[in-house]
């Protein structure tokens, strides 16, 4: 009988390990914030728009993304956006200043853009818009800060 409990509580033992590593499988994502501080804005009027993307599909505007996120903030002399609990992943932010409030970006020769824009990881622009792959950054496991310059053109 000594060699049937001793069998019991191993057993029992390895049941707890395998309980707990199932539970920690089934935690909850691990989400971070990502903060945004903006710089060189030429004005402190209308507002900021952000948007946060993993789809390369939806950069840089996030239209139609059902998993982006979408911030506004005051133009001021330092503004800054916080996205908060973004899942770990791959990830391109875009910015409008949006400087005359009328939510869209304002555009002179059909293409070019009137307001200042900016990209994460300041991704320059070729003949329009960088690519996702140049903005992109990862959100791991600890929250992300990003500076990113604003640019004009007119």
């Amino acid at each position: 009988m000594r060699n049937g409990r001793g069998i019991g509580r191993r057993v029992s033992a390895l049941g707890c390990v395998l309980a707990g590593a199932l539970l920690a499988g089934n935690a909850a994502p691990q989400v971070h914030d990502v903060t945004v501080d903006v710089t060189d804005l030429r004005s402190a009027k209308g507002e900021i728009l952000a948007c946060l993307t993993s789809s390369k599909k939806h950069f840089p505007d996030c239209e139609g993304d059902a998993n982006g996120f979408e911030a506004r903030t005051p133009a001021n002399g330092k503004a800054r956006i916080v996205f908060r609990n973004v899942p770990a992943g791959t990830y391109a932010i875009a910015l409008l200043h949006d400087e005359n409030g009328n939510g869209k970006a304002d555009r002179a020769l059909m293409m070019v853009p009137k307001e200042g824009f900016g990209f994460s990881r300041d991704a320059k622009l070729r003949m329009g818009p960088p690519r996702f792959s140049s903005a992109a950054f990862r959100v791991t496991d600890a929250d992300v800060r990003q500076t990113i310059t604003m640019r004009y053109l007119f």
